[in-house]
């Protein structure tokens, strides 16, 4: 099993316009932010609202252990599926 997180889109889009012809083209396209930085800060904020889990904690702990809770969930979605 890989246990490589794959880091996708979480909010991915695409700005569409019409053409000379009023057919509709994809302009462009914006990933928005990662799967990975998306479940961090879900992570992160669920910690943070457990004041007594993170209060000797330094900041950047806390935002360490959120991508490893993040990178963990990324792995079981793709082992869920």
């Amino acid at each position: 099993m890989n246990t490589t997180p794959r880091d996708e889109p979480a909010f991915p889009c695409d700005w569409i316009d019409r053409d000379s012809t009023g057919k509709q083209v994809v302009i462009q396209q914006f990933s928005g932010m990662t799967l990975r930085d998306y479940f961090a800060a879900k992570a992160m904020a669920a910690m943070l609202v457990q004041d007594a889990f993170v209060q000797n904690w330094s900041n950047g702990k806390v935002a360490e252990y959120a991508y490893d809770v993040a990178d963990c969930m990324i792995i079981q979605r793709e082992v869920s599926k």
